[in-house]
């Protein structure tokens, strides 16, 4: 029972995130609600794939492929530019815990802590940016076509 109500939660809080985001990058009113799916969509990808001890690039990468493919739809379906839900649907997964690590070991003289850091947040953002472009080469073929 404990695992469904921490599944809700992580659901429950990225969705919250992601609709707070585009709050304050003015997403339009009536997109929000799906930018909230998008993003919880994307995350619960990337927390399930992280449960199964995967790593964190490939839960990253499909988690970001999910999130492209649910802008793919929303874009269409509501018609408005997919950007509107890819960015703020990016959100939960940006690596910025990692980040801030690599900055502060660099600030605290951990050189080598810092640069792994840093290499793991680029191997992250690689992962997020393959996933995205494999969701737009899957989009933009014939395999998945949304007809309102």
């Amino acid at each position: 029972m404990q695992e469904v109500g921490t599944f809700c939660l992580q659901i429950g809080f990225s969705y919250l995130a992601t609709v707070a985001f585009g709050i304050c990058t003015n997403v339009p009113r009536r997109a929000l609600n799906a930018c909230g799916l998008t993003g919880a969509a994307g995350w619960i990808v990337y927390w399930v794939l992280f449960q199964f001890h995967l790593g964190r690039m490939l839960p990253n990468l499909l988690g970001a492929f999910v999130i492209a493919l649910v802008s793919l739809f929303f874009a269409r379906r509501n018609k408005i530019p997919v950007i509107i839900f890819n960015i703020p649907g990016l959100v939960p997964l940006v690596p910025g815990g990692l980040a801030y690590q690599a900055v502060r070991a660099f600030v605290l003289g951990q050189y080598l802590n810092g640069i792994q850091y840093a290499i793991q947040v680029a191997m992250i953002a690689g992962a997020l940016a393959i996933g995205f472009m494999l969701a737009q080469f899957v989009g933009n073929s014939r395999l998945l076509h949304w007809h309102r």
